[in-house]
């Protein structure tokens, strides 16, 4: 996998998630296995493996539950306030803007994930170059993967290639955490990263993930994080937690999140700044009288929705 690290430009990383360089996020918990012999070990990591699963799947159910994440299509959020992400989660239809704070040019890219073709765009103007195109639609991929992860995780738990074991219990401030350890069979962009889900007991929400990334070119020791993640709301008929708190207080808030139930196919089509109307947000309810009038206007998609603000948030 990967961390995203909390930079003003490009990292590509693997698919879950993540930073690495200023914020480098994971964060690391030693599992000692106990004393069992030879012959119990097998039956003691599949009895780990059974009970990883049940717990993650009640991890999921009390985020909203695996239908409603499955039905769950738009989601935008700009990452830790810099880079806007509309996503399609049905489509695989992407938009990422941002401007670079050294330059102050704005960047637009446009592009499917399942397919990995698509445009991108600097202060309006297509890239018309086939490398210099192919290399922003790499990063607009790599930051998708890392991005996501640092706001969906636990929504991931298992995900294909992923090994997810049971790690024990933990108590932190009278809190009774079941940790979840995780691990990944090849794949993603850094496969040797671990990650421990910290689950609360009771809420069976994830308080705090620790991670501990796999060396990086020019790192003589793995990098360690320790992030707790606050502020679990409602958004459409899923919970998301916006705000990432570090262990000594410092925190970072994705911005403008939400889950739309409407998005505009201008949105994913076009470079031009996405308008307030382009867009409708997800609460959750039922949307009387929102049906025929507002999915027949300019192509727009009918389906659920998650996207994200104006390019000027960025």
């Amino acid at each position: 996998m990967g961390i995203p690290f909390l930079k003003t430009h490009w990292i590509p990383r693997r698919v879950p998630p993540r930073i690495a360089t200023m914020l480098m996020i994971p964060l690391l918990i030693t599992w000692i296995p106990g004393c069992a012999g030879p012959e119990s070990e097998p039956e003691t990591a599949d009895a780990g493996g059974d009970q990883a699963q049940v717990i993650a799947e009640e991890v999921m159910e009390a985020m909203g539950g695996r239908d409603n994440w499955n039905a769950t299509r738009y989601i935008r959020f700009s990452f830790f306030g810099f880079r806007t992400h509309y996503w399609d989660k049905h489509d695989g239809r992407h938009r990422l803007s941002w401007t670079d704070r050294e330059s102050g040019q704005s960047h637009v890219i446009l592009m499917n994930l399942n397919t990995g073709e698509g445009q991108a765009f600097i202060d309006g103007v297509e890239v018309t170059d086939a490398e210099a195109r192919s290399q922003a639609l790499e990063r607009a991929r790599g930051a998708w993967i890392n991005d996501t992860y640092w706001l969906l995780m636990p929504y991931k738990l298992q995900d294909p290639g992923v090994d997810l074991a049971y790690d024990g219990e933990e108590v932190v401030d009278g809190i009774v955490y079941d940790k979840l350890h995780l691990s990944f069979n090849e794949v993603g962009n850094t496969p040797g990263d671990e990650y421990w889900a910290y689950i609360n007991r009771e809420t069976r929400l994830m308080d705090k993930w620790v991670y501990l990334l796999q060396l990086r070119e020019g790192q003589d020791e793995r990098s360690r994080g320790e992030w707790k993640w606050n502020d679990w709301r409602s958004h459409g008929d899923i919970l998301l937690s916006a705000e990432r708190e570090r262990m000594d207080g410092q925190k970072r808030s994705h911005e403008d999140l939400a889950v739309l139930e409407f998005v505009d196919d201008r949105v994913f089509t076009s470079p031009d700044p996405v308008s307030p109307d382009m867009v409708r947000e997800q609460t959750g309810q039922p949307d009387p009288g929102a049906s025929e009038s507002t999915g027949a206007q300019d192509g727009a998609a009918t389906q659920p929705a998650t996207t994200q603000p104006a390019e000027g948030s960025e």
